[in-house]
C-alpha cells in the first residue's frame, strides 16, 4: 500500500533521503488547507547529486537489454493499475482533484507508460549510400543523455510521466522537479512506482524544492541536454531562453486560450456537454480547457440557456465527495485572481449570465456572455471555472476570433457537417483541434503540442522518441579513399 509517509523525502541516486536545506516545504490540501506532509527542501548540492547520479546510471542503462527495459516500464504500468485506489486518494488529497478527474488522469498515465515501453525496441538506425566509393554511412538513434523535467500542479502525475516515461524508454537518465504544490503526485509517487518496477537506482531522481532555494541551477547545470517544462507561458519563455543560452534543447508545453466553435447546424445538446467538459474538468485548470465558447448568433440564445442549465447543476465542493464535479482551485491566490478577472470582465461589458460565489479556494462556475475579443477575459488564460461565451455571424468571423490570441494549443468545432468542421479546423492556428469533440484530448500515440506562445516541440508516440533522442552519423570507409593531395 502506498503511504504518504513513504513519499515525503527526496529520491536521489536510488536512495530516499531528506534535502540538505534547513527550509521545509509544507504540502497542503487545497480544500481543507491542512498540511498533508512536509519536505526538507533540496539544495543546489542535491540537484548536482541528482544529475550526476542520472548520468552514471544512464551509462549502465545503455547496456541493459531492450526487452528488459520494456519489461520494467510494463511493470510500472501494472503497479499503477494494482494501486489505483491509493493513487486516486493522493490526487484528491494533494491537488483537490475529484474522483472523476483522478481516474481520468491515471488512465492517461497507464496508457502513456505502455506506449513508452515500446521505445527501447524502436531505437532504429539507417544505412545510407555515399557519393564516395567504398563508403558506408550509418545513422544511429541514441539517447540524448540526461533530461531535466519540470512539471506543473494541475495534472502533475500525468504531465510528469508524459516526459519521464518516454525519456526513460528512449534510454535517458532523468531528474524530475515537481511543482512545489504537488510534490508527491508530480514527483515522489512516480519515483516510488519506478522503484517498485525495478528501475535501476539513480536513473530517475526527484528533487522537491523551489526556485528560492535552487535559483536557476536546475536548468543551468552542465549535465542535462534537454529541459522539458510544462507550465505558464511567462515562466516557459524564461526557461526556454535560459536553456538555449546554455545549449540545451527546450521542450515547452505552455498555456492556452482555446476556442470551442459551435455552428448553427451543430447538435446543441451534445455541444453543450462537450463545452461543459472542455471548460469545467478539474475546475478549468487544464491548458487545453476551452476559455472561449464561440456560438453562431442564430443559435446563441438557445445555446446559452442550455449551457447555463447544464453548468448550474454541477456540484462544487469537497473532492472526496463522489458527487462533486468542481473541487477547489489550487490556492486562494488563484481564486482571488479569478474574482478580479470576473469583475474586470463585467466592467468591460460582459454579461454575468451565471455568476457563482467564491469562498476560499472554492470557485463556483461563472458564465460570462456577450464577450468581445477586446475584453481582458477573452485574451487571458483564466485557468479556473470561468468561461467566456462569444457570438459570431459567419465562419470567417469565427476563425478570426479564434485566432485572435497569442496562444495556439487546442480547440474544437461543432457542426452537423464533418468536412465543414475540418475545413474550419484547418484555418485555426493551433497545434491540435477536434471536430465534434472536446478541446481536452491527449492520446499516447498522437502528436501533442502547441503553436505560437503555447509551446515548442511535440510529445507522444514517435514524436516523443524524436524529442528525447539524437542522431549520430558514423561512416565506414571499406576501401582506401583517393585524396586530392
Amino acid at each position: 500500500m502506498i503511504q504518504i509517509t513513504d513519499l515525503n523525502r527526496q529520491y536521489i541516486g536510488g536512495e530516499w533521503r531528506d534535502g540538505q536545506s534547513e527550509s521545509v516545504l509544507a504540502d497542503l490540501n487545497p480544500f481543507t488547507h491542512k498540511t498533508i506532509t512536509s519536505f526538507r527542501k533540496a539544495t543546489r548540492e542535491d540537484v548536482d547529486a541528482a544529475y550526476k547520479a542520472a548520468l552514471e546510471a544512464k551509462k549502465k542503462w545503455d547496456g541493459v537489454n531492450p526487452y528488459e527495459k520494456r519489461a520494467i516500464l510494463e511493470k510500472a504500468a501494472a503497479y499503477i493499475e494494482d494501486n489505483k485506489e491509493a493513487i486516486v486518494f493522493l490526487i484528491m488529497e494533494e491537488l483537490g482533484g475529484t474522483r472523476l478527474k483522478a481516474a481520468f488522469e491515471i488512465d492517461l498515465v497507464v496508457n502513456l507508460i505502455k506506449e513508452a515501453a515500446g521505445f527501447p525496441l524502436k531505437m532504429e538506425g539507417k544505412i545510407l549510400p555515399s557519393p564516395v566509393d567504398g563508403k558506408e554511412n550509418r545513422i544511429y538513434r541514441i539517447p540524448a543523455g540526461v533530461v531535466g523535467v519540470i512539471s506543473p500542479f494541475n495534472f502533475p502525475f500525468f504531465l510528469s510521466v508524459k516526459s519521464v516515461a518516454p525519456a526513460l524508454g528512449a534510454g535517458n537518465g532523468v531528474v524530475l522537479k515537481p511543482h512545489e504544490k504537488t510534490p508527491i503526485c508530480g514527483g515522489t509517487l512516480i519515483a516510488k512506482i519506478f522503484e517498485e518496477a525495478g528501475l535501476p537506482g539513480g536513473l530517475l531522481n526527484v528533487v522537491v524544492t523551489d526556485i528560492g532555494e535552487i535559483g536557476d541551477s536546475f536548468v543551468e547545470h552542465p549535465i542535462p541536454r534537454i529541459i522539458s517544462f510544462t507550465g505558464s507561458t511567462k515562466v516557459g519563455s524564461y526557461i526556454g531562453q535560459l536553456a538555449i543560452k546554455h545549449f540545451k534543447k527546450p521542450l515547452l508545453e505552455l498555456g492556452g486560450n482555446s476556442a470551442l466553435i459551435v455552428l448553427e447546424d451543430a447538435d446543441l445538446e451534445y455541444a453543450v456537454n462537450a463545452a461543459a467538459f472542455s471548460r469545467f474538468t478539474h475546475q478549468g485548470q487544464i491548458c487545453m480547457s476551452a476559455n472561449r465558447i464561440l456560438v453562431q448568433k442564430v443559435v446563441y440564445s438557445k445555446f446559452l440557456k442550455l449551457f447555463s442549465q447544464k453548468i448550474s447543476g454541477l456540484k462544487t465542493g469537497d473532492p472526496l465527495d463522489p458527487e462533486t464535479v468542481i473541487g477547489p482551485v489550487i490556492n486562494e491566490r488563484q481564486a482571488e485572481h479569478l474574482r478580479k478577472s470576473i469583475e474586470k470582465g463585467i466592467e468591460e461589458g460582459a454579461t454575468p449570465f451565471l455568476k457563482g460565489d467564491i469562498k476560499g479556494n472554492l470557485v463556483e462556475p461563472t458564465i460570462l456572455a456577450d464577450v468581445t475579443p477586446d475584453m481582458s477575459v477573452a485574451k487571458e488564460e483564466l485557468f479556473g471555472p470561468v468561461v467566456c461565451v462569444m457570438p459570431f455571424e459567419t465562419e470567417a468571423e469565427a476563425v478570426e476570433i479564434a485566432n485572435d490570441t497569442s496562444f495556439g494549443l487546442s480547440g474544437a468545432v461543432h457542426t452537423g457537417n464533418v468536412e465543414r468542421g475540418v475545413a474550419i479546423a484547418k484555418q485555426i492556428e493551433t497545434g491540435m483541434i477536434h471536430v465534434n469533440d472536446t478541446t481536452i484530448n491527449d492520446e499516447p500515440h498522437v502528436a501533442f503540442g502547441g503553436e505560437k506562445q503555447s509551446g515548442i516541440g511535440r510529445l507522444n508516440g514517435e514524436w516523443s522518441l524524436d524529442e528525447f533522442t539524437t542522431l549520430k552519423w558514423i561512416s565506414v570507409q571499406h576501401q582506401k579513399r583517393i585524396f586530392p593531395y
